[in-house]
C-alpha cells in the first residue's frame, strides 16, 4: 500500500507530473485536445510551489518513492447548498488508479478538514469524467450543476457533496 504524507513545497514537481499526466489521461476526449497538449509541467509545478504555501491541505500518495496521486482541499471557495469544505483536485496516474489510494487520499483530507472545524465536504467534477463513479463509489452524492471555461471551450461540471466528513473517514 502506499504511504499518504503532508505535502511539501519539494513535492512540486511531482504534483505537477502527476497533475498533467492525470489530465491528459482522464480527460482525452472530454478537453479540447489543444490544451491538453499546451499542459506544461515547469508551468504547474510553479503554481504547486505557490500554492504549497497557502492555507490549503494537500496530500501525496507514495508508492516505493514515487509521488503517484495527491489531493488538495480546504474552505468551500463558492458557496454551494450546505458544504463548508472543498475537494479541490484529486489525482492519481492511470496506473495506480483501481488499489484504494484515491479512497485513502480522500480520507486522509477528509480527517484533517474535520480536524480544522469542518464539516461536510463538496466537489466540482467535468460531468464527462471518466472517473466520475469514485465519488459516488466513495458515498458522494451528486448535486448542483453549472458549466466552467477549460481550454475555450463551455463544459458541464457537477457537484458532488458528502455531508459528513466522519462517514469518509470512517469509511462509509
Amino acid at each position: 500500500m502506499s504511504l499518504i504524507r503532508v505535502a511539501n513545497e519539494r513535492d512540486a514537481g511531482a504534483i505537477a507530473h502527476v497533475h498533467v499526466e492525470s489530465w491528459r489521461t482522464t480527460y482525452a476526449g472530454v478537453v479540447p485536445e489543444a490544451y491538453l497538449a499546451s499542459l506544461k509541467e515547469a508551468e504547474r509545478e510553479a503554481s504547486w510551489r505557490e500554492w504549497l504555501t497557502l492555507d490549503v491541505d494537500v496530500y501525496v500518495a507514495v508508492l516505493e518513492g514515487e509521488v503517484v496521486g495527491f489531493v488538495s482541499g480546504g474552505a468551500v471557495r463558492e458557496p454551494v447548498e450546505r458544504f463548508d469544505a472543498e475537494l479541490y483536485a484529486i489525482y492519481l496516474l492511470r496506473e495506480f488508479q483501481g488499489r484504494g489510494i484515491g479512497t485513502a487520499l480522500l480520507k486522509r483530507l477528509a480527517g484533517s478538514l474535520k480536524a480544522r472545524g469542518l464539516g461536510s465536504i463538496m466537489a466540482w467534477v467535468l460531468e464527462d469524467n471518466s472517473s466520475g463513479g469514485f465519488y459516488t463509489r466513495s458515498g458522494g452524492v451528486r448535486g448542483a450543476s453549472k458549466e466552467m471555461e477549460v481550454g475555450g471551450a463551455m463544459l458541464p461540471v457537477v457537484a458532488y457533496g458528502w455531508a459528513d466528513l466522519e462517514a469518509i473517514v470512517a469509511g462509509g
